[in-house]
Protein backbone atom coordinates (compact mmCIF):
# COMPACT_ATOMS: atom_id res chain seq x y z
CA UNK A 1 0.00 0.00 0.00
CA UNK A 2 1.34 3.42 -0.59
CA UNK A 3 1.66 6.04 2.25
CA UNK A 4 -0.04 9.16 2.85
CA UNK A 5 3.00 11.39 1.87
CA UNK A 6 3.30 8.82 -1.08
CA UNK A 7 -0.66 9.80 -2.01
CA UNK A 8 -0.50 13.19 -1.55
CA UNK A 9 2.40 13.70 -4.07
CA UNK A 10 0.93 11.33 -6.40
CA UNK A 11 -2.14 13.40 -5.71
CA UNK A 12 -0.04 16.86 -6.57
CA UNK A 13 1.75 15.44 -9.67
CA UNK A 14 -1.72 14.62 -11.03
CA UNK A 15 -2.61 18.27 -10.99
CA UNK A 16 0.39 18.60 -13.65
CA UNK A 17 -0.50 16.20 -15.87
CA UNK A 18 -3.68 16.78 -16.61
CA UNK A 19 -4.52 18.74 -19.48
CA UNK A 20 -7.68 20.30 -18.44
CA UNK A 21 -5.14 21.97 -15.81
CA UNK A 22 -3.52 23.64 -18.49
CA UNK A 23 -5.58 27.17 -18.78
CA UNK A 24 -4.05 30.11 -20.35
CA UNK A 25 -4.12 32.09 -16.76
CA UNK A 26 -2.00 28.76 -15.53
CA UNK A 27 0.42 28.69 -18.30
CA UNK A 28 0.55 32.63 -17.09
CA UNK A 29 1.56 31.64 -13.48
CA UNK A 30 4.49 29.04 -14.73
CA UNK A 31 5.71 31.96 -16.79
CA UNK A 32 6.06 34.29 -13.58
CA UNK A 33 7.92 31.43 -11.81
CA UNK A 34 10.12 30.89 -14.70
CA UNK A 35 11.21 34.32 -14.88
CA UNK A 36 12.61 34.50 -12.13
CA UNK A 37 16.05 33.21 -12.62
CA UNK A 38 16.47 35.21 -15.47
CA UNK A 39 15.73 38.43 -13.47
CA UNK A 40 17.87 37.45 -10.47
CA UNK A 41 20.56 37.01 -13.04
CA UNK A 42 20.06 39.80 -14.81
CA UNK A 43 20.06 41.79 -11.64
CA UNK A 44 23.27 40.42 -10.33
CA UNK A 45 24.99 41.46 -14.35
CA UNK A 46 23.87 44.94 -13.98
CA UNK A 47 24.84 45.32 -10.55
CA UNK A 48 24.89 49.17 -9.77
CA UNK A 49 24.50 49.96 -13.64
CA UNK A 50 21.86 49.93 -16.07
CA UNK A 51 18.83 47.93 -14.89
CA UNK A 52 16.54 48.82 -17.71
CA UNK A 53 16.41 45.39 -19.03
CA UNK A 54 15.91 43.22 -15.72
CA UNK A 55 13.37 46.20 -14.87
CA UNK A 56 11.33 45.28 -17.57
CA UNK A 57 11.26 41.37 -17.09
CA UNK A 58 9.90 41.99 -13.82
CA UNK A 59 7.60 44.16 -15.26
CA UNK A 60 6.06 41.60 -17.76
CA UNK A 61 6.47 39.20 -14.63
CA UNK A 62 4.04 41.39 -12.62
CA UNK A 63 1.71 41.74 -15.84
CA UNK A 64 1.26 37.87 -15.57
CA UNK A 65 0.43 38.58 -12.24
CA UNK A 66 -2.18 40.84 -12.64
CA UNK A 67 -3.94 38.84 -16.10
CA UNK A 68 -3.48 35.33 -14.40
CA UNK A 69 -6.47 35.87 -11.78
CA UNK A 70 -8.74 37.80 -13.92
CA UNK A 71 -8.35 35.72 -16.80
CA UNK A 72 -9.43 32.67 -14.88
CA UNK A 73 -12.37 34.14 -13.38
CA UNK A 74 -13.25 35.96 -17.11
CA UNK A 75 -13.17 32.21 -18.87
CA UNK A 76 -14.28 30.65 -15.80
CA UNK A 77 -10.74 28.24 -15.80
CA UNK A 78 -10.06 28.17 -11.71
CA UNK A 79 -8.06 25.10 -11.52
CA UNK A 80 -7.16 22.84 -8.33
CA UNK A 81 -3.33 23.87 -10.33
CA UNK A 82 -4.03 27.32 -10.47
CA UNK A 83 -4.54 27.14 -6.83
CA UNK A 84 -0.94 26.11 -5.89
CA UNK A 85 0.66 27.24 -8.75
CA UNK A 86 -0.56 31.37 -8.40
CA UNK A 87 0.66 31.89 -4.80
CA UNK A 88 3.19 29.31 -5.15
CA UNK A 89 4.99 31.63 -8.09
CA UNK A 90 4.66 34.66 -6.37
CA UNK A 91 6.27 33.49 -2.91
CA UNK A 92 9.63 32.04 -4.95
CA UNK A 93 9.33 35.13 -7.22
CA UNK A 94 9.42 37.49 -4.27
CA UNK A 95 12.09 35.79 -2.16
CA UNK A 96 14.36 34.78 -4.93
CA UNK A 97 14.01 38.66 -6.26
CA UNK A 98 14.02 40.10 -2.59
CA UNK A 99 17.29 37.76 -1.77
CA UNK A 100 18.68 39.59 -4.27
CA UNK A 101 18.31 42.96 -4.10
CA UNK A 102 19.71 42.52 -0.05
CA UNK A 103 23.07 41.36 -1.59
CA UNK A 104 22.93 44.42 -4.10
CA UNK A 105 22.29 46.73 -0.91
CA UNK A 106 19.16 47.86 -2.44
CA UNK A 107 16.29 46.24 0.55
CA UNK A 108 16.88 45.65 4.00
CA UNK A 109 17.01 42.14 5.21
CA UNK A 110 14.46 42.65 7.74
CA UNK A 111 11.77 43.13 5.14
CA UNK A 112 11.83 39.83 3.37
CA UNK A 113 12.08 38.10 6.73
CA UNK A 114 8.56 39.51 7.51
CA UNK A 115 7.51 38.45 4.20
CA UNK A 116 8.86 34.99 4.55
CA UNK A 117 8.08 34.43 8.18
CA UNK A 118 4.02 35.72 7.55
CA UNK A 119 3.96 33.13 4.63
CA UNK A 120 5.46 30.37 6.82
CA UNK A 121 3.10 30.82 8.96
CA UNK A 122 -0.04 31.44 6.81
CA UNK A 123 0.79 28.25 5.20
CA UNK A 124 1.76 26.02 7.90
CA UNK A 125 -1.88 27.16 9.55
CA UNK A 126 -3.62 26.50 6.46
CA UNK A 127 -2.01 22.81 6.21
CA UNK A 128 -3.12 22.06 9.67
CA UNK A 129 -6.70 22.95 8.82
CA UNK A 130 -6.70 21.69 5.97
CA UNK A 131 -5.89 18.42 7.93
CA UNK A 132 -8.04 18.43 10.87
CA UNK A 133 -11.41 19.94 8.89
CA UNK A 134 -10.41 19.58 5.25
CA UNK A 135 -11.49 23.58 4.88
CA UNK A 136 -8.92 25.02 2.26
CA UNK A 137 -8.48 28.64 3.54
CA UNK A 138 -9.13 31.12 0.91
CA UNK A 139 -6.51 34.24 0.16
CA UNK A 140 -8.40 37.32 1.95
CA UNK A 141 -8.33 40.77 0.68
CA UNK A 142 -5.89 42.10 2.69
CA UNK A 143 -3.58 39.78 1.42
CA UNK A 144 -3.76 40.46 -2.69
CA UNK A 145 -3.47 44.24 -1.38
CA UNK A 146 -0.16 43.21 0.29
CA UNK A 147 1.42 41.14 -2.27
CA UNK A 148 0.65 44.35 -4.81
CA UNK A 149 3.04 46.81 -2.32
CA UNK A 150 5.90 43.89 -1.71
CA UNK A 151 5.90 43.67 -5.95
CA UNK A 152 5.72 47.53 -5.51
CA UNK A 153 8.99 47.31 -3.30
CA UNK A 154 10.79 44.98 -5.53
CA UNK A 155 10.42 47.24 -8.39
CA UNK A 156 11.21 50.39 -6.82
CA UNK A 157 14.00 48.98 -5.50
CA UNK A 158 15.77 47.59 -8.31
CA UNK A 159 15.65 50.64 -9.98
CA UNK A 160 18.47 51.82 -8.07
CA UNK A 161 17.54 55.24 -7.93
CA UNK A 162 18.10 57.60 -4.83
CA UNK A 163 15.38 59.88 -5.66
CA UNK A 164 12.70 55.96 -5.69
CA UNK A 165 14.19 55.28 -2.18
CA UNK A 166 11.88 57.48 -0.26
CA UNK A 167 8.53 55.90 -2.38
CA UNK A 168 10.46 52.31 -1.39
CA UNK A 169 10.32 53.34 2.45
CA UNK A 170 6.37 54.39 2.50
CA UNK A 171 6.02 51.14 0.07
CA UNK A 172 7.65 49.00 3.02
CA UNK A 173 5.51 50.13 5.71
CA UNK A 174 2.33 50.02 4.29
CA UNK A 175 3.64 46.53 2.87
CA UNK A 176 4.34 45.28 6.91
CA UNK A 177 0.56 47.02 7.27
CA UNK A 178 -1.29 44.89 5.14
CA UNK A 179 0.86 42.07 5.98
CA UNK A 180 0.58 42.22 9.45
CA UNK A 181 -3.73 43.05 9.41
CA UNK A 182 -3.49 39.84 6.51
CA UNK A 183 -2.43 37.86 9.41
CA UNK A 184 -4.88 38.74 11.78
CA UNK A 185 -7.55 37.84 9.58
CA UNK A 186 -5.90 34.55 8.69
CA UNK A 187 -5.82 33.92 12.39
CA UNK A 188 -9.35 34.78 12.80
CA UNK A 189 -10.37 32.56 9.92
CA UNK A 190 -8.42 29.57 11.48
CA UNK A 191 -9.57 30.08 15.14
CA UNK A 192 -13.11 30.16 13.53
CA UNK A 193 -12.60 27.41 11.44
CA UNK A 194 -11.61 25.35 14.96
CA UNK A 195 -13.81 26.07 16.88
CA UNK A 196 -16.82 24.79 14.02
CA UNK A 197 -14.95 21.32 13.77
CA UNK A 198 -14.97 21.56 17.84
CA UNK A 199 -18.66 22.70 17.66
CA UNK A 200 -19.30 19.60 15.40
CA UNK A 201 -17.68 16.84 17.35
CA UNK A 202 -19.56 17.36 20.26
Amino acid sequence: MKSETEVRRTSVLNLFVRRESWTVSNVLSLLRLLLAAPIVLLLLRAGEGDRTLPLIVMLVAGLTDFLDGILARAMDQITELGRVLDPLADKIAIAAVGFTLIVLGDLPLWFLLVVVVRDIVILGGGLLIKKRTGVVLPSNWAGKVAVTFVALVMLLAATHLDGLMHLRDGAIWVSVFFLTLSLVLYARRFYEASISRVTEAV
